[in-house]
């Protein structure tokens, strides 16, 4: 079974995540054989080792990761790779996929330029 986890920075505000919720959302209706779950570096919860912890209870055996960030700064180069390093180590039995930020992705970077012209002159 594949599981797919979003990676976001997270926020004192709740209302920060509904973005990430509403793409959780949308895969989980266009996958609905993936296990989708969201996960927060800090201040929100599910931190990445327990949304990895449910997929593998689930049954996953290859999780994506991938960080919804827009680019590959700090988070991105030094946590994310240590802290996908701990799930590799912790649950050997999964295949644990590290992608880039999504907001590298080119499909991304038009949708944003698409976003940003919109309704303007």
């Amino acid at each position: 079974m594949n599981g797919l986890i979003l990676f976001a920075h997270g926020s004192r505000d709740a209302a920060w995540a509904a973005p990430f919720e509403a793409v959780a959302a949308r895969l989980r209706r266009q996958r609905p054989q993936w296990c989708v779950s969201l996960a927060y570096l800090e201040l929100m919860q599910p931190d990445l080792a327990a949304a990895a912890a449910s997929l593998v209870q689930a049954g996953c055996t290859r999780v994506d990761i991938v960080p919804m960030f827009l680019g590959t700064g700090g988070h991105v180069r030094r946590d994310l790779p240590a802290l996908a390093q701990q799930l590799r180590d912790r649950h050997r039995s999964v295949d644990w996929m590290l992608h880039a930020p999504i907001g590298e992705h080119p499909d991304v970077i038009e949708a944003m330029a698409l976003a940003a012209l919109d309704g303007t002159p």
